[in-house]
């Protein structure tokens, strides 16, 4: 069904979005980019809601995209099982 394509579609374009998120954050060169700012202006409003929950250990160590990860893997598969 189109509707189940597009559900992975746009879940995994956003979890593309936050691994480049992630991995970008590694590298201060590349972090203000326009490129990179384009990224987390889609992506920190989401990232925030979990770093709410798990603040950044030491200030350093975010754990927050694991989290994002997760519950949108688990959004796809609901959504696709109210679909199916």
């Amino acid at each position: 069904m189109i509707v189940i394509y597009l559900i992975k579609l746009i879940i995994n374009l956003y979890l593309i979005m936050l691994f480049i998120r992630v991995v970008g954050s590694w590298f201060p060169s590349i972090a203000h980019s326009t490129f990179m700012r384009f990224i987390a202006y889609y992506t920190d409003p989401y990232l925030n809601i979990f770093r709410k929950i798990i603040p950044p250990i030491g200030g350093v160590l975010d754990l927050s995209p694991l989290l994002g990860f997760f519950v949108l893997q688990f959004l796809e598969v609901i959504l696709i099982k109210c679909f199916t």
